[in-house]
C-alpha cells in the first residue's frame, strides 16, 4: 500500500497538536471547576446582631382624661336674685371665700322677728324661774316657759341659717371658671353659677386590658404627655385601680396621680399614659428584624457556613423600635436586622461593608502564581 505513507505520516505530525488541545481542554475544566459556576448568586449585603439579654420593662399605653382632684359646679340653694358677684372669672379662691350674695331683706326682717320673740321668751322663762325658786307657781308652768324659750331659739338659728344659704361660698380651695351670673340676675336651685376645680393635683383615668390586671398595683410608676404640651413629660402613680373589670371592653380602669403645681393639666384634657411595668431581662431586636407572613413571625438566623435559615419566634412586647423575643431564639446567635427583604432561606450572606472575593478570583490568582515561576 504504497499511498498510505502519506497519511501515515500527517497522522503522526497531527498527533502532537491534538494532545496539546486535549490537555488544554482539561485544565480550563480544572480551572471552571476550582473557580465555582459562573453567573451565580453573590452574597447579600446585611446588618446583622448578636442577640443579648438586656434590661427592658414592659409599658402599657393608654388614652385617659384629665379629671380635678376636686371639681363641682357651685350652684344657689334657693330661689333669689343676686346681690352682689365677689370674684372674676378664671380666679384662684381660698377655701370658704364668698362667691356670690344674694338678697336676703326678708330673711333679715323675719329675723329681727325671731331675735325679738326669742328676747321676750328668754326674759319671761327667767321670771318664772325666780317664782319657781319661791314655789309660787307650779312646775309645769316653768318647763312651758322653758319650752317657749327653746322654740324661740331655734327660730332664730333657722332664720340665719336661710341667710346663710344666701351667701354662696367655695367650697374648697381652687380655680374659678367662667362666671355665669350678673347681679340682679334670679336664680334657682340648680342654676349654675361657676365651676370650681381644686388643680393642685389631677387624676387621669384610663383603661388596661385584664390580661395584666395581676400586673397592676397602686403605686407603680406612670408617665404622661398631651399634645398641648409638645415634648413634656408629666409623671405621676397609679392611685387607684377599679374593683370592676368592664364586661363589654374587658379592660379595667386604673387612676393615675399627676402633681399639677403650674396647673398645665386641666379638666377634659387627653392625656397618653404610659403604665411602666417591673424591670426584666429580655432578648430585643430591632422591629424591622421580624418577617411576618400571615399569623407568624420569622427572624433570619445566620449559619456558620455564611447562610441564613428561617426561626419562628414568638414576639412580646415592643416599645420605641425595640421588639421582645419569647422563643425561638437563643442568647449569642447572630439575627439579620436590615437587609431581610432580599433574603430566602439557604442564601449566602456578607456583612454589609465587607468585600468577599469576587468568584474565580482565586484561580486567577494561583494562574498568576504559576506564571511568575
Amino acid at each position: 500500500m504504497p499511498n498510505s505513507r502519506p497519511v501515515l505520516r500527517f497522522l503522526l505530525a497531527l498527533a502532537p497538536v491534538l494532545a496539546a488541545a486535549l490537555l488544554a481542554g482539561c485544565g480550563g475544566k480544572d480551572e471552571a471547576a476550582a473557580a465555582g459556576p459562573r453567573g451565580g448568586n453573590p452574597p447579600v449585603p446585611v446588618t446583622t446582631v448578636v442577640l443579648r439579654l438586656q434590661p427592658f420593662a414592659d409599658r402599657v399605653q393608654a388614652i385617659g382624661t384629665v379629671q380635678a382632684r376636686e371639681s363641682v359646679t357651685v350652684t344657689a340653694k334657693v330661689s333669689e336674685t343676686v346681690q352682689q358677684v365677689h370674684f372674676d372669672s378664671g380666679e384662684e379662691v381660698a377655701r370658704g371665700a364668698v362667691l356670690v350674695t344674694l338678697s336676703g331683706q326678708q330673711q333679715q326682717a323675719a329675723l329681727a322677728e325671731a331675735q325679738a320673740a326669742a328676747e321676750e321668751a328668754e326674759r319671761q322663762y327667767r321670771r318664772q324661774s325666780e317664782l319657781a325658786a319661791q314655789q309660787l307657781i307650779a312646775r309645769s308652768q316653768l318647763d312651758s316657759a322653758r319650752a317657749t324659750r327653746d322654740a324661740a331659739r331655734a327660730r332664730v338659728a333657722l332664720v340665719r341659717a336661710q341667710l346663710g344659704e344666701r351667701v354662696i361660698r367655695a367650697p374648697f380651695a381652687g380655680r374659678l371658671g367662667i362666671r355665669q351670673v350678673s347681679p340682679g340676675a334670679l336664680v334657682t336651685p340648680g342654676t349654675p353659677i361657676a365651676t370650681l376645680d381644686d388643680l393642685s393635683r389631677v387624676y387621669v383615668d384610663f383603661p388596661v386590658p385584664e390580661a395584666l390586671l395581676t400586673r397592676l398595683a397602686p403605686g407603680l410608676r406612670i408617665s404622661g404627655t398631651s399634645v398641648a404640651h409638645p415634648g413634656r413629660v408629666f409623671e405621676g402613680t397609679v392611685s387607684a385601680v377599679d374593683a370592676r373589670v368592664d364586661p363589654d371592653t374587658r379592660a379595667v380602669t386604673v387612676r393615675g396621680e399627676f402633681a399639677n403645681p403650674d396647673r398645665a393639666l386641666r379638666p377634659g384634657m387627653l392625656v397618653t399614659v404610659q403604665l411602666m411595668q417591673a424591670e426584666r431581662r429580655a432578648l430585643l431586636v430591632p422591629e424591622i428584624a421580624i418577617v411576618q407572613v400571615g399569623q407568624k413571625s420569622f427572624v433570619y438566623r445566620m449559619q456558620a457556613d455564611g447562610t441564613v435559615e428561617q426561626a419562628e419566634v414568638q414576639v412580646g412586647a415592643r416599645r420605641e423600635g425595640q421588639a421582645e423575643l419569647v422563643s425561638g431564639v437563643k442568647p449569642g446567635e447572630r439575627i439579620v436586622v436590615d437587609g431581610v427583604g432580599k433574603l430566602r432561606p439557604g442564601a449566602k450572606v456578607v456583612e454589609a461593608g465587607a468585600s468577599p472575593a469576587a468568584p474565580g478570583a482565586r484561580g486567577r490568582a494561583r494562574r498568576d502564581g504559576d506564571a511568575g515561576r
